[in-house]
């Protein structure tokens, strides 16, 4: 496996995780990170999106798919910034942007694992 997929394999480990969670412990993790609590069914429905985006992820890693590998640093810097900017305007509290840090990073990783590689 590349370093590339390797990136992006673990990114999709951590959104089974952080899916898993949000699924049966919704406000564990958002109590963690300062966020209010909640008792709608919205954060679970993020869960079960974030398993589905974990099965591409996964899989995309798996099989080598270098332009997914590509797509997703597009898109994990994309989150990053929408979090950003949702705090910015006060629509989130600032907690919000610690989860589009971690897409930043996973995405700046798979970036530079493709550059080393010759592939971005």
């Amino acid at each position: 496996m590349s370093k590339s997929a390797r990136s992006v394999l673990i990114f999709g480990w951590y959104l089974v995780a952080l899916g898993g969670a949000l699924i049966a412990i919704p406000n564990v993790m958002l109590g963690m990170f300062g966020l209010p609590t909640t008792s709608d069914v919205w954060i679970r429905v993020v869960g079960v999106l974030a398993l589905c985006l974990a099965f591409y992820y996964i899989q995309a890693a798996r099989h080598g798919l270098t332009p997914m590998l590509r797509w997703t640093v597009y898109a994990r810097s994309s989150v990053f910034i929408c979090f950003a900017a949702f705090v910015l305007l006060g629509l989130a509290e600032a907690p919000l942007v610690l989860f589009g840090a971690v897409d930043l990073a996973g995405a700046l990783w798979t970036y530079w694992a493709l550059r080393s590689e010759g592939l971005a």
